[in-house]
């Protein structure tokens, strides 16, 4: 995402639970490949083996506590990325799916908000808001410099501006 405008996002919502590992986001069958659209075609094979066919550029995942437990891989929230997902608002995520999401350029805040699947969700980085069906949310506010790595697409592209 090398968008300046990464502060406002809004998508359709694809709503999972609590404790989605990254097993489950891409199997580890997948990960001997560096190619990024075989992440996007298996993304959420462990808990909807069709997602990665209904799932659309743009689209937010609402999740609950632990969203992306398990293993350390990057290849979890690169293939999330990959298939298109704008950002994933949840209750609470791993500390280190948060690092390598930030890392990889893929929005994530911490809200717990109401929503069914198919709902439109607007999401301000900025303030910290989350908004659904006429209904605000407060968020964890993204601190400026997280938002500025996210705006230059991810921690390398980031490095790369500023060592320029």
């Amino acid at each position: 995402m090398n968008n300046n405008n990464i502060n406002i996002l809004s998508g359709r919502a694809w709503k999972f639970g609590d404790n989605v590992d990254t097993d489950v986001i891409i199997p580890g069958k997948y990960l001997r490949t560096t190619d990024m659209s075989v992440f996007a075609s298996h993304v959420m094979e462990g808990i909807d083996p069709e997602f990665s066919k209904k799932v659309r550029k743009g689209d937010i995942i609402v999740a609950g506590k632990n969203f992306g437990c398990g293993s350390s891989r990057e290849q979890a929230p690169l293939a999330l990325k990959y298939a298109g997902i704008t950002c994933i608002v949840a209750e609470s995520f791993a500390r280190i799916f948060f690092r390598n999401a930030i890392n990889v350029g893929l929005p994530i805040i911490e809200a717990r908000i109401d929503c069914r699947e198919g709902d439109n969700i607007e999401i301000d980085l900025e303030k910290g808001i989350v908004k659904n069906n006429e209904k605000t949310y407060s968020a964890t506010k993204m601190p400026d410099f997280l938002r500025k790595i996210l705006a230059d697409g991810g921690l390398v592209e980031h490095r790369k501006k500023v060592n320029a």
